[in-house]
């Protein structure tokens, strides 16, 4: 049994990621209706990448692991505001202004038809998971979450994996 709250309200949005409407998670879900997300990855000083293996009763992908903290905005929220309440709810952590905001990425079958606005972030404090949320979680270094993908791409959330594609792809501009 799923604990996300079903009737959530999040914006449906078009290919242009212009609002035409609202709609209940359940419905969002279950119609496959564009919608708004975001993703944070947590770095520590070391480098290495937090990485949440998601609860056994979240309603998408239970039991994978994902981004450090990730979330829909709700219903007229904007993504800055949606990734400082994520980092709290998720990892009980507050991120103030020191969120880096990278990139954003049209709505695609592997996000789970979610127009993605991606964030970084780098702090030492430990993270607190929430466990109705998250099932465990810790840094790892990207060599390691390269391996991992490339003897089990399954344990990892499709979201998270075209999200640190389209991570590498801006770190590779620099």
């Amino acid at each position: 049994m799923t604990t996300d709250n079903q009737q959530e309200l999040f914006d449906v949005v078009n290919a242009s990621d212009e609002v035409i409407g609202q709609a209940t998670r359940g419905e969002v879900h279950r119609r496959g209706l564009m919608h708004r997300a975001v993703h944070i990855f947590v770095f520590n000083s070391a480098g290495g990448l937090y990485l949440q293996k998601r609860s056994q009763t979240k309603d998408r992908h239970p039991g994978c692991y994902d981004s450090s903290a990730s979330g829909h905005q709700d219903a007229g929220e904007d993504a800055d505001t949606c990734a400082r309440r994520e980092l709290r709810e998720e990892l009980g952590l507050e991120a103030g202004a020191a969120l880096t905001r990278l990139f954003k990425f049209p709505a695609c079958a592997e996000t789970g038809w979610e127009h993605v606005t991606f964030y970084t972030w780098q702090t030492d404090a430990p993270p607190q998971p929430n466990p109705r949320e998250i099932e465990s979680g810790r840094f790892f270094t990207l060599a390691e979450v390269l391996r991992m993908i490339e003897t089990e791409p399954g344990q990892f959330s499709p979201g998270f994996l075209k999200v640190l594609q389209k991570f590498g792809e801006q770190m590779g501009k620099g």
